[in-house]
């Protein structure tokens, strides 16, 4: 069976928005590569929800490149047309992250997504976070006054949000250094909220393909220490999605059919010693699902992990929240909690 789509006008809207940014980044990227005489490429791949006949969705994968080590650029839309009892009309979405190979070079990640529910009313997400392992305050800035410029009036609320979000009490930190974060978004003005959206993303996108540019063309050589914090980063990046990130585990919970794509974000390699490290930190019953995470783990240093390991890991999270669903209060949120998972039921 062929993939299906939404039938309402906002959501069809939606889809073509956040095609045109998946495009926009993947040749952006390839682009960049071309130009640097570097080798990069993505390969398309389509996963189905309920054989297509809820939608399903295209992610661009790379890995292992010149430039990136990992890397997703995620379109879906999940949709319930068919089925009356459901609440929720669509969900559609962008999510990306790459993860590159060079320690100066930041990893990104960005969200843009619309959520329609039967009734027509909806509301978008906006995620837009810079996340370097040597701290880069001119690429910071870079990022936030871009940002800034595609909106203005939102700002200062989506940082606020943004650095809510990705803060980890366990670890006292934040992942990432520059964080935008607009929840549950909806005026009242469809069109205006629509062309915000769009120019998040486009910011967001153009700017880091720029910021990377200039890293890859500073010939400074790499160090050992460049190298282990960039390690250490990944683990704290790691450790962030799989304990706190409400949009991965609400990913999982709703469908096993994309497992591999919700894992996308995740980095090659982690140090497994340093996330043993934290188990201490973590609160009940959260200290047992890091450990269960640790466990799946291969046990090399550093521990790489492939999409094997990420298969493994998806279903230690859904079966942590199946046998403590009270345990989702403890994930990270911004100033408000959308009932996703219970939209989809």
């Amino acid at each position: 069976m062929k993939r299906t789509y939404a039938m309402s006008t906002q959501a069809k809207q939606a889809l073509t928005l956040v095609s045109q940014l998946q495009q926009r980044f993947v040749k952006g990227l390839e682009q960049l590569s071309q130009e640097l005489n570097l080798s990069q490429s993505f390969q398309a791949v389509e996963w189905l929800r309920d054989k297509g006949l809820c939608g399903g969705g295209i992610r661009y994968e790379t890995a292992d490149g010149s430039i990136i080590s990992r890397g997703s650029v995620n379109v879906s839309q999940v949709h319930y047309d068919h089925l009356p009892e459901k609440k929720l009309g669509s969900a559609t979405a962008i999510s990306t992250i790459i993860h590159p190979n060079k320690p100066s070079s930041p990893s990104v990640h960005i969200h843009i997504s619309w959520t329609e529910m039967k009734d027509g009313s909806g509301y978008w997400r906006m995620m837009a976070d810079l996340n370097p392992s040597n701290g880069n305050l001119h690429d910071k800035q870079q990022y936030l006054n871009a940002l800034q410029k595609a909106a203005p009036k939102q700002f200062k609320e989506a940082v606020q949000q943004g650095d809510t979000y990705f803060y980890i009490p366990a670890l006292k930190r934040h992942r990432g250094i520059a964080h935008f974060y607009l929840e549950e978004y909806n005026t009242g003005h469809a069109e205006e909220d629509y062309n915000l959206a769009k120019a998040v993303g486009e910011a967001a996108i153009d700017t880091y393909v720029n910021i990377l540019q200039s890293s890859l063309t500073n010939k400074a050589p790499t160090t050992k220490e460049e190298c282990a914090k960039q390690l250490a980063y990944h683990s704290l990046y790691f450790f962030q999605v799989l304990t706190l990130d409400r949009g991965t585990t609400t990913g999982l919970l709703i469908h096993n059919q994309n497992d591999i794509g919700i894992m996308g974000s995740l980095p090659a390699y982690v140090d497994r010693d340093l996330l043993q490290s934290w188990v201490g930190n973590m609160p009940s019953p959260q200290d047992k699902l890091l450990q269960d995470l640790i466990d799946v783990l291969p046990e090399t240093s550093p521990a790489l992990v492939d999409a094997s390991v990420k298969q493994k890991l998806a279903q230690v999270v859904r079966t942590h929240y199946q046998q403590h669903p009270q345990a989702i209060i403890m994930q990270a949120s911004g100033s408000s909690i959308p009932p996703t998972v219970n939209n989809h039921r």
